[in-house]
Protein backbone atom coordinates (compact mmCIF):
# COMPACT_ATOMS: atom_id res chain seq x y z
CA UNK A 1 0.00 0.00 0.00
CA UNK A 2 2.45 2.53 0.69
CA UNK A 3 4.38 1.42 -2.30
CA UNK A 4 1.47 1.93 -4.10
CA UNK A 5 0.75 6.16 -2.39
CA UNK A 6 4.87 6.43 -3.55
CA UNK A 7 4.26 5.04 -6.98
CA UNK A 8 1.35 7.65 -7.26
CA UNK A 9 3.09 10.64 -5.43
CA UNK A 10 5.95 10.18 -7.84
CA UNK A 11 3.73 10.41 -10.95
CA UNK A 12 2.03 13.46 -9.88
CA UNK A 13 5.36 15.05 -9.14
CA UNK A 14 6.30 14.23 -12.75
CA UNK A 15 3.16 15.46 -13.90
CA UNK A 16 3.41 18.82 -12.03
CA UNK A 17 6.78 19.16 -13.71
CA UNK A 18 5.68 18.60 -16.88
CA UNK A 19 2.64 21.31 -16.61
CA UNK A 20 4.70 23.42 -15.04
CA UNK A 21 7.44 22.85 -18.46
CA UNK A 22 4.71 23.72 -20.38
CA UNK A 23 3.33 26.96 -18.80
CA UNK A 24 3.28 30.42 -20.34
CA UNK A 25 5.66 32.87 -17.99
CA UNK A 26 3.70 36.36 -17.67
CA UNK A 27 6.34 37.54 -20.30
CA UNK A 28 4.92 34.79 -23.28
CA UNK A 29 0.92 35.71 -22.12
CA UNK A 30 1.53 39.21 -22.60
CA UNK A 31 3.43 38.35 -26.08
CA UNK A 32 0.54 36.26 -26.97
CA UNK A 33 -1.88 39.31 -26.15
CA UNK A 34 -0.11 41.63 -28.25
CA UNK A 35 0.46 39.07 -31.61
CA UNK A 36 -3.47 38.79 -31.16
CA UNK A 37 -4.10 42.37 -31.46
CA UNK A 38 -1.19 42.61 -34.16
CA UNK A 39 -3.17 40.13 -36.27
CA UNK A 40 -6.64 41.94 -35.29
CA UNK A 41 -5.39 45.24 -36.57
CA UNK A 42 -3.86 44.22 -39.73
CA UNK A 43 -6.45 42.23 -41.08
CA UNK A 44 -8.39 45.62 -39.99
CA UNK A 45 -7.07 47.60 -41.78
CA UNK A 46 -5.14 45.77 -44.83
CA UNK A 47 -8.05 43.64 -45.92
CA UNK A 48 -9.30 44.48 -49.17
CA UNK A 49 -12.80 44.60 -47.99
CA UNK A 50 -13.80 47.39 -45.62
CA UNK A 51 -15.89 44.55 -43.62
CA UNK A 52 -13.54 42.01 -43.86
CA UNK A 53 -15.23 38.51 -44.34
CA UNK A 54 -18.58 40.52 -43.76
CA UNK A 55 -18.03 40.64 -40.54
CA UNK A 56 -18.26 43.31 -37.58
CA UNK A 57 -14.52 42.81 -37.05
CA UNK A 58 -14.84 45.40 -33.83
CA UNK A 59 -17.13 42.59 -32.55
CA UNK A 60 -15.09 39.35 -33.41
CA UNK A 61 -12.43 41.32 -32.01
CA UNK A 62 -14.58 42.11 -27.96
CA UNK A 63 -15.76 38.67 -28.01
CA UNK A 64 -11.94 36.59 -28.28
CA UNK A 65 -10.03 39.10 -26.50
CA UNK A 66 -10.62 37.47 -22.83
CA UNK A 67 -10.23 33.83 -24.61
CA UNK A 68 -6.26 35.07 -25.41
CA UNK A 69 -6.15 37.00 -21.93
CA UNK A 70 -7.03 33.13 -20.52
CA UNK A 71 -4.49 31.15 -22.74
CA UNK A 72 -2.49 29.15 -20.85
CA UNK A 73 -0.76 27.65 -23.62
CA UNK A 74 0.94 28.17 -27.09
CA UNK A 75 -1.57 25.91 -28.35
CA UNK A 76 -4.19 27.59 -26.79
CA UNK A 77 -3.12 30.82 -27.77
CA UNK A 78 -2.91 29.72 -31.38
CA UNK A 79 -6.50 28.19 -31.17
CA UNK A 80 -7.69 31.77 -30.26
CA UNK A 81 -5.98 33.56 -33.45
CA UNK A 82 -6.74 31.05 -35.73
CA UNK A 83 -10.46 30.92 -34.38
CA UNK A 84 -10.68 34.78 -35.40
CA UNK A 85 -8.71 34.64 -38.67
CA UNK A 86 -10.77 31.23 -39.68
CA UNK A 87 -13.92 33.62 -39.56
CA UNK A 88 -12.87 35.09 -42.51
CA UNK A 89 -13.46 31.72 -44.60
CA UNK A 90 -10.28 32.43 -46.80
CA UNK A 91 -7.02 30.47 -46.54
CA UNK A 92 -4.50 32.99 -47.07
CA UNK A 93 -5.02 33.83 -43.02
CA UNK A 94 -3.06 31.80 -40.78
CA UNK A 95 -0.90 31.11 -37.90
CA UNK A 96 2.24 29.18 -38.33
CA UNK A 97 3.90 27.53 -35.14
CA UNK A 98 7.23 29.10 -34.63
CA UNK A 99 9.13 25.71 -35.47
CA UNK A 100 7.68 25.85 -39.26
CA UNK A 101 7.60 29.77 -40.05
CA UNK A 102 11.17 29.50 -42.21
CA UNK A 103 10.04 26.77 -44.36
CA UNK A 104 6.57 28.63 -45.00
CA UNK A 105 8.65 31.54 -45.53
CA UNK A 106 11.38 30.30 -47.83
CA UNK A 107 8.32 28.86 -49.52
CA UNK A 108 7.00 31.99 -51.20
CA UNK A 109 10.88 33.22 -52.59
CA UNK A 110 11.89 35.47 -49.33
CA UNK A 111 14.84 33.43 -49.50
CA UNK A 112 16.59 33.14 -52.67
CA UNK A 113 19.20 29.88 -52.86
CA UNK A 114 22.57 30.43 -52.88
CA UNK A 115 23.60 27.21 -53.68
CA UNK A 116 22.33 23.88 -55.32
CA UNK A 117 22.53 20.36 -55.44
CA UNK A 118 21.03 19.82 -58.38
CA UNK A 119 17.40 18.24 -57.31
CA UNK A 120 14.08 19.33 -57.45
CA UNK A 121 11.81 17.43 -55.85
CA UNK A 122 7.98 16.77 -54.79
CA UNK A 123 6.57 15.53 -51.90
CA UNK A 124 3.99 12.83 -53.19
CA UNK A 125 2.03 11.51 -50.01
CA UNK A 126 4.50 10.83 -47.47
CA UNK A 127 6.88 10.20 -49.70
CA UNK A 128 9.67 13.09 -50.57
CA UNK A 129 10.51 11.93 -54.43
CA UNK A 130 13.38 13.50 -56.74
CA UNK A 131 11.38 14.97 -59.81
CA UNK A 132 14.67 16.09 -61.91
CA UNK A 133 18.36 16.23 -61.67
CA UNK A 134 20.19 19.02 -63.36
CA UNK A 135 22.83 17.75 -65.91
CA UNK A 136 26.34 18.63 -65.11
CA UNK A 137 25.13 18.94 -61.37
CA UNK A 138 26.64 17.60 -58.37
CA UNK A 139 23.58 15.02 -57.50
CA UNK A 140 24.02 13.90 -61.52
CA UNK A 141 27.79 13.38 -60.79
CA UNK A 142 26.93 11.49 -57.87
CA UNK A 143 24.17 8.78 -60.21
CA UNK A 144 21.25 10.06 -58.57
CA UNK A 145 18.02 9.47 -60.45
CA UNK A 146 14.13 10.97 -60.80
CA UNK A 147 11.92 8.42 -58.84
CA UNK A 148 14.09 8.30 -55.84
CA UNK A 149 12.99 9.07 -52.43
CA UNK A 150 14.65 10.61 -50.28
CA UNK A 151 14.56 9.67 -47.04
CA UNK A 152 17.18 11.86 -44.74
CA UNK A 153 18.73 14.93 -45.10
CA UNK A 154 21.83 15.52 -42.91
CA UNK A 155 20.87 13.09 -40.55
CA UNK A 156 17.22 14.22 -40.29
CA UNK A 157 14.69 11.79 -41.22
CA UNK A 158 12.27 13.47 -43.77
CA UNK A 159 9.35 11.42 -42.75
CA UNK A 160 8.85 13.02 -39.69
CA UNK A 161 9.77 16.68 -41.22
CA UNK A 162 6.66 15.72 -43.65
CA UNK A 163 4.43 14.27 -40.35
CA UNK A 164 4.74 17.52 -38.73
CA UNK A 165 4.19 20.07 -41.74
CA UNK A 166 0.94 17.69 -42.40
CA UNK A 167 -0.25 18.38 -38.81
CA UNK A 168 -0.74 22.08 -40.03
CA UNK A 169 -0.99 21.83 -43.69
CA UNK A 170 -2.96 18.08 -44.42
CA UNK A 171 -5.95 20.11 -45.76
CA UNK A 172 -4.68 22.89 -46.91
CA UNK A 173 -4.01 24.17 -50.39
CA UNK A 174 -0.40 25.22 -49.96
CA UNK A 175 0.65 21.85 -48.51
CA UNK A 176 2.30 20.57 -51.72
CA UNK A 177 3.74 24.62 -51.98
CA UNK A 178 5.07 24.24 -48.07
CA UNK A 179 6.49 20.57 -48.62
CA UNK A 180 8.79 21.13 -51.36
CA UNK A 181 10.45 24.06 -50.08
CA UNK A 182 10.74 22.32 -46.53
CA UNK A 183 13.18 19.68 -48.13
CA UNK A 184 14.78 21.93 -50.68
CA UNK A 185 15.80 24.17 -47.75
CA UNK A 186 17.31 21.14 -46.06
CA UNK A 187 19.19 20.70 -49.22
CA UNK A 188 20.32 23.93 -49.69
CA UNK A 189 23.44 24.97 -48.00
CA UNK A 190 26.99 26.98 -48.46
CA UNK A 191 28.26 26.78 -51.79
CA UNK A 192 31.53 24.50 -52.00
CA UNK A 193 30.33 22.40 -48.83
CA UNK A 194 28.32 19.51 -48.62
CA UNK A 195 25.13 17.28 -47.11
CA UNK A 196 24.91 13.56 -46.99
CA UNK A 197 21.39 12.35 -48.64
CA UNK A 198 19.93 8.86 -47.97
CA UNK A 199 17.95 7.98 -50.93
CA UNK A 200 15.72 4.81 -51.78
CA UNK A 201 16.72 3.97 -54.92
CA UNK A 202 15.21 1.99 -58.34
CA UNK A 203 15.87 -0.80 -56.86
CA UNK A 204 13.89 -0.28 -53.31
CA UNK A 205 17.90 -0.70 -52.04
CA UNK A 206 18.85 2.48 -49.49
CA UNK A 207 22.05 4.51 -50.88
CA UNK A 208 23.98 7.28 -49.17
CA UNK A 209 25.28 10.34 -51.45
CA UNK A 210 27.19 13.43 -50.11
CA UNK A 211 26.26 16.18 -52.64
CA UNK A 212 28.19 19.23 -53.21
CA UNK A 213 26.28 23.00 -53.19
CA UNK A 214 27.11 24.51 -56.01
CA UNK A 215 26.11 27.47 -57.90
CA UNK A 216 22.18 26.96 -59.53
CA UNK A 217 21.28 27.65 -62.42
CA UNK A 218 19.86 30.60 -63.81
CA UNK A 219 20.85 33.96 -63.41
CA UNK A 220 20.62 36.52 -60.43
CA UNK A 221 17.80 38.63 -60.49
CA UNK A 222 15.82 40.53 -57.54
CA UNK A 223 12.36 42.00 -57.32
CA UNK A 224 11.59 44.81 -54.19
CA UNK A 225 12.78 44.03 -51.26
CA UNK A 226 12.71 40.20 -51.99
CA UNK A 227 16.05 38.07 -51.93
CA UNK A 228 18.27 38.02 -54.67
CA UNK A 229 16.77 34.53 -56.41
CA UNK A 230 18.00 32.63 -59.38
CA UNK A 231 16.20 32.55 -62.45
CA UNK A 232 16.14 30.21 -65.25
CA UNK A 233 14.45 29.51 -68.40
CA UNK A 234 14.76 26.17 -70.61
CA UNK A 235 12.81 25.87 -74.28
CA UNK A 236 12.89 22.81 -76.45
CA UNK A 237 11.20 20.84 -78.66
CA UNK A 238 9.18 18.10 -77.63
CA UNK A 239 6.74 15.23 -79.16
CA UNK A 240 9.16 14.47 -81.92
CA UNK A 241 10.32 17.53 -82.23
CA UNK A 242 7.61 19.40 -83.65
CA UNK A 243 6.14 21.18 -80.17
CA UNK A 244 7.31 23.85 -78.16
CA UNK A 245 8.17 23.71 -74.80
CA UNK A 246 9.20 26.23 -71.91
CA UNK A 247 9.97 26.10 -68.41
CA UNK A 248 10.75 28.97 -65.88
CA UNK A 249 11.33 28.63 -62.32
CA UNK A 250 9.97 32.41 -61.39
CA UNK A 251 8.29 35.15 -62.96
CA UNK A 252 11.24 37.38 -62.47
CA UNK A 253 14.20 39.09 -64.24
CA UNK A 254 11.46 40.70 -67.00
CA UNK A 255 13.46 42.55 -69.67
CA UNK A 256 15.20 39.10 -69.74
CA UNK A 257 12.99 36.53 -69.36
CA UNK A 258 9.91 38.22 -71.68
CA UNK A 259 12.96 38.16 -74.45
CA UNK A 260 13.62 34.99 -73.99
CA UNK A 261 10.00 33.78 -73.86
CA UNK A 262 9.20 35.54 -77.20
CA UNK A 263 12.41 34.02 -78.98
CA UNK A 264 11.23 30.24 -78.12
CA UNK A 265 7.38 31.57 -79.22
CA UNK A 266 8.62 32.81 -82.90
CA UNK A 267 10.69 30.68 -83.31
CA UNK A 268 7.78 27.67 -83.38
CA UNK A 269 5.60 29.72 -85.82
CA UNK A 270 5.31 26.30 -87.89
CA UNK A 271 5.14 24.05 -84.69
CA UNK A 272 2.02 21.72 -84.03
CA UNK A 273 1.61 23.24 -80.38
CA UNK A 274 3.14 24.95 -77.48
CA UNK A 275 3.44 24.31 -73.80
CA UNK A 276 4.44 25.85 -71.09
CA UNK A 277 5.32 24.14 -67.95
CA UNK A 278 4.55 26.12 -64.62
CA UNK A 279 5.14 23.24 -62.41
CA UNK A 280 7.22 24.77 -59.33
CA UNK A 281 6.41 28.22 -60.37
CA UNK A 282 5.72 30.01 -57.15
CA UNK A 283 4.54 33.51 -59.42
CA UNK A 284 6.04 36.85 -59.25
CA UNK A 285 5.25 39.92 -61.07
CA UNK A 286 2.13 39.29 -62.09
CA UNK A 287 2.16 41.73 -65.30
CA UNK A 288 4.15 39.28 -67.16
CA UNK A 289 1.46 37.37 -67.19
CA UNK A 290 -0.39 39.26 -69.59
CA UNK A 291 2.63 39.99 -71.55
CA UNK A 292 2.94 36.06 -72.22
CA UNK A 293 -0.73 35.76 -73.02
CA UNK A 294 -0.43 38.26 -76.03
CA UNK A 295 1.61 35.47 -77.81
CA UNK A 296 -1.08 33.28 -78.32
CA UNK A 297 -3.96 35.71 -77.96
CA UNK A 298 -4.80 38.08 -81.14
CA UNK A 299 -7.66 39.59 -79.98
CA UNK A 300 -7.91 43.18 -77.93
CA UNK A 301 -9.63 44.11 -74.99
CA UNK A 302 -9.21 40.46 -73.48
CA UNK A 303 -8.54 39.42 -69.81
CA UNK A 304 -7.03 37.36 -67.72
CA UNK A 305 -8.59 38.54 -64.63
CA UNK A 306 -8.75 41.57 -61.97
CA UNK A 307 -7.22 42.13 -59.01
CA UNK A 308 -9.19 43.78 -56.21
CA UNK A 309 -7.77 45.56 -53.45
CA UNK A 310 -8.34 48.19 -50.53
CA UNK A 311 -7.83 50.91 -52.25
CA UNK A 312 -7.91 50.09 -55.94
CA UNK A 313 -8.66 47.38 -58.86
CA UNK A 314 -5.86 46.22 -61.13
CA UNK A 315 -7.16 44.80 -64.14
CA UNK A 316 -5.11 42.29 -66.01
CA UNK A 317 -5.53 42.95 -69.73
CA UNK A 318 -3.92 41.20 -72.34
CA UNK A 319 -0.96 42.86 -74.40
CA UNK A 320 -1.84 41.21 -78.09
CA UNK A 321 1.31 40.75 -80.29
CA UNK A 322 1.74 41.00 -83.93
CA UNK A 323 2.59 37.72 -84.95
CA UNK A 324 0.76 35.41 -82.43
CA UNK A 325 1.18 31.69 -82.43
CA UNK A 326 -2.25 30.40 -83.27
CA UNK A 327 -2.01 26.77 -82.60
CA UNK A 328 -2.82 24.36 -79.86
CA UNK A 329 -1.52 25.50 -75.87
CA UNK A 330 -1.30 23.54 -73.05
CA UNK A 331 -0.18 24.13 -69.84
CA UNK A 332 1.21 21.93 -67.08
CA UNK A 333 0.39 22.85 -63.10
CA UNK A 334 0.96 21.23 -60.06
CA UNK A 335 0.20 21.50 -56.23
CA UNK A 336 3.60 23.94 -56.79
CA UNK A 337 2.31 26.10 -59.14
CA UNK A 338 1.24 29.82 -57.55
CA UNK A 339 0.42 33.09 -57.67
CA UNK A 340 1.18 34.31 -61.15
CA UNK A 341 1.68 30.60 -62.66
CA UNK A 342 -2.29 30.52 -61.43
CA UNK A 343 -3.14 33.65 -63.30
CA UNK A 344 -2.01 32.58 -66.53
CA UNK A 345 -2.98 29.26 -66.55
CA UNK A 346 -6.53 29.73 -65.44
CA UNK A 347 -6.80 33.28 -67.64
CA UNK A 348 -5.90 31.13 -70.43
CA UNK A 349 -7.91 28.76 -69.79
CA UNK A 350 -11.36 31.00 -69.24
CA UNK A 351 -10.75 32.28 -72.72
CA UNK A 352 -10.36 29.35 -74.57
CA UNK A 353 -7.43 29.61 -75.08
CA UNK A 354 -5.47 26.90 -73.36
CA UNK A 355 -5.87 23.52 -72.26
CA UNK A 356 -4.13 22.76 -68.35
CA UNK A 357 -2.77 19.12 -67.52
CA UNK A 358 -1.42 18.14 -64.37
CA UNK A 359 -2.61 18.39 -60.92
CA UNK A 360 -4.40 21.18 -59.14
CA UNK A 361 -2.32 24.25 -57.93
CA UNK A 362 -1.22 25.64 -54.86
CA UNK A 363 -4.71 28.56 -54.45
CA UNK A 364 -2.38 31.13 -53.64
CA UNK A 365 -3.27 33.61 -56.10
CA UNK A 366 -3.55 36.45 -53.83
CA UNK A 367 -0.58 38.20 -52.87
CA UNK A 368 -0.32 37.92 -49.32
CA UNK A 369 2.21 38.53 -46.74
CA UNK A 370 4.45 36.41 -44.24
CA UNK A 371 5.43 38.15 -40.79
CA UNK A 372 7.02 37.66 -37.35
CA UNK A 373 4.80 37.92 -34.38
CA UNK A 374 5.63 39.48 -31.33
CA UNK A 375 4.81 35.67 -29.88
CA UNK A 376 7.86 34.34 -32.31
CA UNK A 377 4.86 32.67 -34.55
CA UNK A 378 4.55 33.53 -38.20
CA UNK A 379 1.34 35.30 -39.44
CA UNK A 380 0.03 35.27 -43.14
CA UNK A 381 -2.37 37.60 -44.92
CA UNK A 382 -3.48 38.52 -47.90
CA UNK A 383 -4.01 42.45 -49.14
CA UNK A 384 -5.95 42.23 -52.17
CA UNK A 385 -8.46 38.99 -53.84
CA UNK A 386 -8.28 38.03 -57.69
CA UNK A 387 -11.21 37.09 -60.14
CA UNK A 388 -10.42 35.15 -63.25
CA UNK A 389 -12.46 36.27 -66.27
CA UNK A 390 -14.49 33.55 -65.98
CA UNK A 391 -15.95 34.76 -62.79
CA UNK A 392 -13.91 32.25 -60.73
CA UNK A 393 -11.95 33.14 -57.40
CA UNK A 394 -8.48 31.29 -57.11
CA UNK A 395 -8.36 31.78 -53.19
CA UNK A 396 -8.41 29.12 -51.71
CA UNK A 397 -10.01 26.69 -55.18
CA UNK A 398 -6.60 27.15 -57.29
CA UNK A 399 -6.64 25.93 -61.04
CA UNK A 400 -8.49 22.48 -61.92
CA UNK A 401 -6.87 20.92 -64.68
CA UNK A 402 -8.57 19.78 -67.90
CA UNK A 403 -6.50 16.68 -67.18
CA UNK A 404 -5.34 15.24 -64.07
CA UNK A 405 -2.25 13.65 -64.23
CA UNK A 406 -0.54 13.14 -61.21
CA UNK A 407 2.93 12.15 -60.73
CA UNK A 408 3.99 8.88 -59.48
CA UNK A 409 7.35 7.27 -57.66
CA UNK A 410 6.60 4.58 -60.58
CA UNK A 411 6.31 7.45 -63.35
CA UNK A 412 9.62 8.79 -62.89
CA UNK A 413 11.65 5.24 -62.25
CA UNK A 414 10.11 4.74 -66.05
CA UNK A 415 11.32 8.00 -67.03
CA UNK A 416 7.77 9.40 -67.82
CA UNK A 417 5.85 12.17 -67.19
CA UNK A 418 2.20 12.21 -67.04
CA UNK A 419 1.04 15.41 -67.46
CA UNK A 420 3.64 16.48 -70.47
CA UNK A 421 3.26 13.01 -72.14
CA UNK A 422 -0.82 13.88 -71.61
CA UNK A 423 -0.45 17.28 -72.98
CA UNK A 424 1.81 16.00 -76.13
CA UNK A 425 -0.86 13.55 -77.40
CA UNK A 426 -3.54 16.29 -77.17
CA UNK A 427 -2.19 18.66 -79.47
CA UNK A 428 -0.94 15.72 -81.71
CA UNK A 429 -4.87 14.52 -81.91
CA UNK A 430 -5.94 18.37 -82.36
Amino acid sequence: MKRGSSLVKAGAAILAVAVCAFALTPEQRRLNIDSFEYVWKTVRDKHWQTEPGGLDWQAVHDELRPAIEKADSMDAARAVMGDMLGRLHQTHFGIIPADLYSDVDGAHGSKGGESSTGLDVRVIGAQALVTSVDPGSSADASGVHPGWQILKIAGINMDSVIAKLDETYAKSTLRDLVSRRAVLSRLDGEAGKSVEVEFLDAREQHVTKTLRHEKPKGTPAQFGYLYPTHVWFDSSKVGGGNIGYVSFNMFLDPARLMNLFEEAVESCGKCDGFVIDLRGNPGGIGIMAMGMAGWFIDKPDQLLGTLYMRETTLKFIVNPRVNTFAGPVAILVDGTSASTSEILAEGMKDLGRARVFGTRTAAAALPSVFELLPNGDGFQYAIANYISEGGKPLEGLGVTPDVEAPITRQALLDGKDPALDAAVAWIKNN
